[in-house]
């Protein structure tokens, strides 16, 4: 089994910056890509930034590209998301996901992730 835990969360100006980070423990799947969605109340969850835990290939959502930057620590088993230049439509719970099955491509649906963290919940006040 795997275990995802977030933290990094809090409440934060527009304009400003936060990062989020996400360990991993249990088995280690370090050929498999791991990514970050978010859900805003009332809206489906949806991607934000993903990326293969080997090579270091990433993919943003159209929303994100240019303010956040997915990264990781292989030594840790930890993946941050490092958002810059936050907006209030950036107020979601974010939850980290990790697919368990290599892929070749970086997949972007909810549905391709098998285990998820608890979420953390990011406020941008305006």
């Amino acid at each position: 089994q795997v275990q995802l835990v977030e933290s990094g969360g809090g409440l934060v100006q527009a304009g400003g910056s936060l990062r989020l980070s996400c360990a991993a423990s249990g088995r280690t799947f370090t050929m498999n890509p791991m990514g970050w969605f978010r859900q805003a109340p009332g809206k489906e969850r949806e991607f934000v930034a993903a990326m293969q835990w080997s090579g270091g290939s990433t993919y943003y959502a159209d929303s994100v590209k240019g303010r956040f930057t997915i990264s990781r620590d292989n030594a840790k088993n930890t993946v941050y998301l490092q958002m810059n230049s936050l907006k209030p439509e950036d107020t979601a719970v974010y939850y980290c996901a990790l697919r368990s099955r290599y892929s070749y491509y970086i997949p972007t649906g909810a549905n391709e992730y098998d285990w998820w963290g608890q979420g953390t919940q990011v406020t941008v006040s305006s």
